[in-house]
């Protein structure tokens, strides 16, 4: 079956996006999980479940690649379509609400240090965490409500349904469906991105004004904020957008696939944000180059050169193995450290 060339841009993106999230996430989610096994930290906790999220995302993404191979029609089994638009909706808005909470646990670190310090607990990040989740998956259960509860027997779209996997609704199912996902827009990114932005500013703002921090690590701190505030407004801007043109207009909006292929891609661009917010990560890219240097210097030593400035740490007594992770600019960074 001949795919038409929307359908092949959607499923290139989303190759893209398996073939290259996958392996960063399943690092970061062993990094992570190694890391939480020794001294837990708030930071950790936050991360390991966007990674966890990610990863969800990109276990059902396959699916999404058989719906687009198959000219955006549902060959699969019927259970699959709302089990799959489920965690993939799901994995969105806990993302946005994991990458807030980070936010603010970074400016707390900053704007309050000491006080911060002293209670920071990481039972805090378990509970906060368990919320997201819950806040997330509830609301995303109106997947399986749309598909199951509000269609009726008689329901002139079913057959529309059965062959495209939650994309065309009847009036009677509308009438639910763009309400909620206007309240999903102002709950689960309109806030989440407010306060996200608050803390950035701040951020930024209390580390310009410190005149003991480095220069270049005040511009890695402002580079790191800047990623994470892009990531928010690129990946899920456009898609919570088209819930509130979908409201006005009473119908979804035809461009509101491609403004998912950029949800789709935060899974992707998450493993930069893991790198920059953890020494844990830091390390364990540096071992995996270590010994990737290490096979290239016994198998070809004529390339050893070539590749020694490109995969050795900075520092020769291994106090500085990254400019990032040696981040002192950063309060919580360095209580971390001092721990």
């Amino acid at each position: 079956m001949a795919i038409s060339s929307h359908d092949g841009v959607v499923l290139g993106i989303y190759i893209l996006v398996f073939l290259t999230g996958l392996p960063a996430n399943l690092l970061a989610f062993y990094t992570f999980q190694a890391k939480l096994r020794q001294t837990p930290t708030p930071i950790d906790i936050l991360l390991f479940n966007l990674t966890v999220s990610d990863v969800i995302l990109l276990l059902f993404l396959p699916f999404k690649m058989v719906e687009a191979a198959s000219g955006m029609t549902w060959p699969l089994p019927e259970f699959l379509c709302p089990l799959t638009g489920f965690c993939y909706y799901s994995s969105i808005y806990i993302s946005t609400l994991f990458l807030t909470a980070i936010s603010v646990e970074r400016y707390l670190g900053v704007a309050y240090p000491i006080k911060y310090k002293l209670n920071r607990r990481p039972i805090y990040a378990v509970i906060a965490s368990g919320c997201f989740w819950v806040l997330a998956c509830s609301h995303c259960s109106i997947v399986y409500i749309v598909e199951y509860q509000v269609q009726g027997p008689n329901d002139t779209h079913i057959e529309d349904t059965i062959s495209k996997c939650y994309e065309n609704f009847s009036q009677k199912q509308l009438s639910i469906l763009l309400p909620v996902r206007l309240e999903l827009c102002v709950t689960l990114f309109c806030l989440p991105f407010l306060v996200c932005l608050f803390c950035y500013v701040n951020l930024v703002r209390i580390l310009a004004s410190l005149p003991n921090i480095q220069a270049r690590r005040k511009q890695r701190a402002v580079g790191l904020a800047v990623a994470t505030l892009l990531n928010f407004a690129i990946c899920f801007a456009p898609y919570n957008i088209s819930h509130i043109v979908g409201f006005i207009q009473n119908k979804s909006p035809p461009w509101r696939v491609y403004a998912l292929l950029l949800s789709t891609l935060n899974a992707s661009l998450d493993p930069a944000i893991f790198y920059f917010s953890s020494t844990a990560i830091q390390q364990t890219l540096g071992d995996l180059f270590a010994g990737i240097n290490r096979k290239l210097q016994a198998f070809m030593p004529w390339c050893y050169p070539l590749c020694v400035p490109c995969c050795e740490p900075e520092g020769d007594n291994g106090t500085e193995k990254s400019s990032i992770s040696n981040m002192g600019g950063l309060p919580s960074e360095r209580f971390e450290r001092g721990r």
